[in-house]
């Protein structure tokens, strides 16, 4: 059997290589345009920092390697220009000679990735995306020549974040502009706000809501008449899956853009497959078409087409989405649909807010995180979660990923028999807590509001109780609150008012604490979300994000 791999990197050659161990007699070519067919595309940004030195050790494999160990023929700066269905072939093209030719293939697979979309203008200032190790190379060498360098990166997201750090860490001075009112999409805007402090505190210049639309010299203009110093733009504004030749050879592309394939990744040509990020993924939450751009799905996929062309098939699991960010310290995590996805698909939720330790308090170097849980509001299924914090953010989010694609419930979480020693977590762990909270809403136990929610119920006449210590209301609270601490609220019973109201602590359990004991006293309370920590992050902080839900 021949078999022709379109695109090399983390698909294709994990195809590739999958395919050699299932099958010594097949003839499989390797077709890369670019110049590096197996690299650490995730390392790039931290080569840029200096943290990772060597440039080799981005370099994963060559030609010749693969040729060695996997009998692989792998062909560089070569690229598939035309596939002809009927006669099962493809039109390849030498891009430094200009040479071409046709090979025939009894299988194919397309692993042509994704294409960065452009949110700069042109100019002579070197502009480059941060996806090859070609890229690499030409901002590096920019770098090199600049005694003190400033930068603008455009767009805040996973690729724009890394930049930004290891920029940053190898002492430029940089500008982070943002077409949104938010940075990072995948957040929520009050788990978004905590990472615009955070670059904010590290010097970094952050421009929300603008966008670049000229520039001259060593200088960039943005939308709001302003000029900024650059020496260098790296524009981090996304991708767009690649389907160029999909569309070319009359496959069937997506809902979400992507190229269609079934669970086998075989496209609408049962002769083609196709893996990676250029590929229609199905969302986990509501199993329609998506786009997830991670390395760890197209490995995952690459080796599945592999099975599919050897004979064993098996069915792809819907993608939930997990991914992590890492930006000054603070690490960022999400997986499934956040709030704002599920507001404009008009999908019933629950929200739960939890700030817990990463390990027990009393032991030294516990650090704080902030975990905001998504929840069906009739199933009481996991739709998604975001956490933001330091230690042990990490496996925090890992779990709910597996608790998510396993069809856990949310109340389920309480349930998880989780390691436990001090300085690793609490004994009721963060997952744990997060699933009392979910299954007190689930019962009916606790009534929540969120931040956003809370201007409307006052104006319908619902009164704020802020049941934290004077202390700590004078140190800052939410203005026409109304303070009894949690310690006097039943002596002071005949104080509140008989209207709706909302109670809240810093972060929420002193506030369910408090909405327990007035409800059984015949109040009609809600417990805002969060506590005050979550509100400050979602309008005092920043308040550009407080319009992010409306």
């Amino acid at each position: 059997m021949k078999i022709i791999i379109v695109g090399g990197v983390a698909g294709g050659m994990s195809a590739a290589t999958r395919l050699r161990r299932l099958d010594e007699s097949a003839e499989i070519i390797v077709f890369e345009r670019g110049h590096y067919v197996s690299f650490a595309n995730c390392g790039l940004p931290y080569f840029v920092g200096g943290i990772i030195r060597k440039r080799s050790d981005l370099l994963l494999q060559t030609p010749e390697s693969l040729g060695s160990r996997f009998a692989l023929d792998v062909r560089i700066d070569t690229e598939v220009v035309q596939i002809d269905r009927v006669e099962q072939t493809v039109s390849v093209r030498n891009l430094l000679t200009g040479e071409e030719s046709i090979e025939s293939y009894d299988r194919l697979v397309l692993a042509a990735g994704a294409s960065a979309r452009s949110g700069a203008t042109d100019s002579t200032i070197p502009t480059h995306t941060l996806r090859t190790v070609d890229d690499v190379d030409h901002i590096t060498a920019v770098l090199a020549g600049v005694e003190t360098a400033s930068a603008v990166v455009i767009g805040g997201g996973f690729i724009g974040l890394e930049a930004i750090e290891n920029l940053v860490h190898r002492g430029v001075q940089v500008t982070l502009v943002q077409r949104g009112s938010q940075i990072f999409t995948p957040l929520d805007p009050e788990m978004a706000a905590p990472v615009l402090d955070r670059l904010r505190e590290r010097g970094v210049d952050v421009r929300l809501g603008t966008v670049v639309t000229g520039a001259s010299g060593q200088s960039v203009t943005l939308s709001d008449g302003t000029t900024v110093p650059a020496d260098l733009v790296i524009d981090a504004s996304g991708v767009s899956p690649d389907v160029t030749l999909a569309e070319q050879a009359g496959l069937r592309i997506g809902e979400s853009g992507g190229v269609w394939v079934d669970g086998t990744q075989a496209t609408s040509d049962p002769l083609i497959f196709a893996v990676g990020d250029g590929v229609e993924k199905t969302d986990a939450v509501d199993g329609s078409g998506t786009l997830v751009t991670m390395a760890g799905l197209a490995n995952r996929h690459g080796r599945s087409v592999a099975d599919s062309i050897a004979g064993t098939p098996e069915q792809a699991e819907p993608a939930v989405g997990a991914g992590i960010v890492a930006i000054f310290g603070l690490t960022v995590a999400t997986v499934g649909w956040n709030e704002k996805h599920l507001i404009a698909a008009g999908r019933a939720h629950r929200i739960a807010h939890t700030h817990p330790a990463n390990h027990a308090g009393y032991f030294p170097g516990a650090e704080g995180m902030s975990i905001k849980l998504l929840i069906d509001a009739a199933t009481d299924a996991i739709l998604g979660a975001q956490i933001v914090g330091g230690a042990g953010v990490d496996k925090r989010i890992d779990v709910l990923a597996v608790a998510m694609a396993a069809g856990m419930t949310a109340s389920a979480l309480t349930r998880l028999e989780l390691a436990y020693a001090p300085q690793y977590a609490s004994a009721k762990d963060p997952i744990n807590q997060l699933g009392y909270v979910a299954d007190n809403l689930a019962q009916g136990t606790s009534v929540n509001l969120q931040w956003h929610e809370l201007e409307a119920a006052r104006a319908a006449g619902a009164v704020l109780v802020d049941v934290r210590s004077a202390g700590e209301f004078a140190a800052g609270s939410i203005p026409g609150a109304l303070n009894v601490s949690l310690d006097e609220l039943r002596a002071r019973l005949a104080d509140l008012p008989p209207v709706p109201l909302i109670v809240h602590c810093q972060v929420g359990q002193r506030g369910h604490t408090a909405a327990r004991i007035l409800t059984q006293h015949g109040f009609d309370v809600r417990n805002l979300d969060g506590g005050y920590r979550t509100w400050l992050a979602g309008t005092v902080t920043s308040p550009i994000l407080e319009r992010a839900l409306a």
